[in-house]
């Protein structure tokens, strides 16, 4: 209503309302603001400023009422006040405060912050190689060299012989190139590329240290999914000298468990629910990794037949033939070595039927035995329907002999 009265010039009358609109609500910021515009327009300059000193004190990001108290200040020769308010509406669109900013927050190794700057600075100021140089130099930084590509484009595009921006081009392209390349490698499951790509990054950038681990990440990973458990150890280890990544910490524990080091496993996982404690991953993997230490504790199939974990269902069944035949309690004499053999035997036939079983191999790698009544899901297991291990010509043939 007060609004209405002012649009008609009834100046007195909208004045009153929103006398009456303050004393109802004292907090509203907007009343005061409206309330100095009429005064402003009865010529009631310092009534005005009163009003809006009390908008900015309940909210002093409020450009309006600053603008309009720095006219004031203006006009009434309070110069330095005026000045003050005027920086304080204006110095957001500055080009050079901006990137001045951004120095201070590189300083307190907060890149994020002084990336937001940068960019404000490239668009207020349509020339600024400098500023695009900048920027794709934080960027690759912090090991984004995608967007640090990106950046650098656009400075040469102002200036295509730029002494700074050409040079760091160059390099930025190659490592942009292979770390997409180590990622689309990845993701179609071609683990030997994505190896070679991300060893290219390492040639390529030998100083910058999230860009190296760019590369340890990514080796760590498909070296891992290669089986090359040593390797894939050694890059995990680089890459988090460098950056404690969740991410990293998991798949080193991954490792762990597939060279069967389960306390180092736990370790890992545990420190990741530290960092972030609702981190699913870390949570299961965890769980997986404790079941498998008390398996080991018990009757381990992979270790029984001598195969690695990622072993293939044609391994596991050449290794089962090998054991089975080494152990085949027809090979020992009566007595003590005889009934190591015929234990020996059954635990070999006992690690192809899990093995051999996709979904019993599935359970014993959750780190359950689908053969041991303790585990509360076992299966029934016949002891003597394996003992003929080689049907079709076998020249062994086992029997019990109970006294």
């Amino acid at each position: 209503m007060g609004g209405e009265m002012l649009a008609r010039g009834q100046l007195q009358d909208s004045l009153s309302h929103y006398h009456a609109a303050v004393e109802g609500d004292p907090s509203n910021y907007l009343t005061y603001f409206k309330r100095g515009t009429v005064y402003l327009a009865l010529a009631k300059a310092k009534l005005a400023v009163v009003d809006f000193n009390k908008v900015l004190e309940l909210k002093p990001d409020f450009t309006g009422a600053r603008m309009q108290r720095a006219f004031i200040l203006l006009k009434q020769g309070n110069l330095e006040e005026a000045r003050d308010d005027f920086y304080y509406v204006y110095c957001p669109w500055s080009p050079r405060l901006r990137e001045l900013r951004s120095k201070c927050y590189i300083e307190l190794n907060d890149s994020f912050s002084a990336i937001l700057d940068l960019k404000s600075a490239t668009k207020l100021q349509s020339d600024n190689t400098k500023g695009y140089y900048d920027l794709s130099i934080l960027h690759y930084q912090i090991g984004q060299p995608h967007e640090s590509l990106r950046e650098v484009r656009e400075c040469l595009k102002l200036d295509p012989d730029h002494k700074l921006c050409f040079p760091h081009y160059k390099k930025v392209k190659n490592v942009e190139k292979f770390t997409t390349s180590a990622q689309t490698a990845e993701e179609g499951k071609d683990y030997d590329t994505c190896v070679k790509s991300a060893n290219k990054i390492l040639k390529t950038e030998k100083e910058e240290p999230m860009i190296k681990f760019l590369a340890y990440e990514r080796l760590c990973r498909c070296y891992l999914h290669l089986d090359e458990i040593t390797q894939s150890l050694n890059a995990c280890e680089e890459a988090l000298r460098i950056n404690k990544s969740p991410d990293v910490l998991c798949d080193r524990a991954e490792a762990y468990i597939n060279s069967e080091m389960y306390d180092d496993a736990i370790r890992d996982y545990q420190d990741v629910l530290e960092m972030t404690d609702n981190y699913d991953r870390a949570k299961e993997g965890l769980q997986r990794a404790q079941k498998l230490q008390k398996q080991a504790e018990k009757r381990d199939y992979y270790k029984i037949l001598g195969v690695k974990r990622t072993a293939s269902k044609k391994e596991i069944i050449k290794a089962y033939r090998r054991a089975a035949q080494q152990w085949h309690p027809d090979n020992f004499p009566e007595g003590d070595e005889k009934k190591k053999a015929e234990k020996k035997f059954i635990d070999i036939a006992a690690a192809k039927e899990v093995l051999t079983d996709p979904e019993k191999r599935q359970k014993f790698d959750r780190g359950e035995d689908p053969l041991d009544p303790e585990s509360g899901q076992h299966e029934h297991f016949n002891n003597f329907q394996h003992f003929n291990a080689f049907q079709g010509g076998s020249p062994f043939t086992f029997r019990f002999h109970f006294n």
